[in-house]
């Protein structure tokens, strides 16, 4: 076996993002069948299912990414500290606020859509995955999971 010596070579854009980028890909598949598809069968209302699972998958991948959430083993650790307790409150919780954010912005689409159109039933479905992901990120502050790793770091974390 031969080692090497030196510093690793720092990975490509495709190897550091590739789980990203894949989801969005399968995101866009989802989009395509839909688009081609009727909603009213089958096939069709799976591929609308999948478009509101997958852009919960996208929103999970890249938002832990970038926002972190205080007491939440899933999320980001920040790289800093601010000054100010306002920055400070904002940072601590940017995941949770992100999500509601852009939560409310999914149910003021839904609420102006015919909820039976071919496009409301999949924004509805949106708004539910938003509120499955607010809730989980909510409450996997307090709660914990026996044998889950994520309970496990974060109740290793608050004792």
């Amino acid at each position: 076996m031969t080692t090497r010596s030196g510093p690793r070579p720092k990975a490509g854009f495709l190897k550091q993002h590739g789980l990203s980028l894949t989801a969005i890909a399968i995101l866009l598949l989802w989009f395509v069948l839909y688009l081609i598809n009727d909603p009213k069968t089958h096939r069709g209302s799976y591929f609308g299912n999948a478009i509101a699972d997958w852009t919960g998958v996208v929103v999970t991948v890249i938002a832990t990414k970038y926002f972190y959430e205080v007491g939440s083993a899933e999320s980001k650790q920040p790289d800093r500290r601010f000054r100010g307790r306002v920055l400070e409150t904002l940072r601590d919780h940017s995941l949770s606020i992100f999500l509601g954010l852009t939560g409310v912005g999914w149910t003021a689409l839904y609420l102006k859509m015919d909820s039976e159109g071919k496009w409301g039933q999949v924004v509805g479905n949106i708004v539910s995955e938003w509120t499955q992901l607010l809730g989980l990120v909510l409450l996997t502050k307090r709660l914990i999971e026996a044998k889950s790793k994520e309970s496990k770091a974060s109740s290793e974390n608050n004792e």
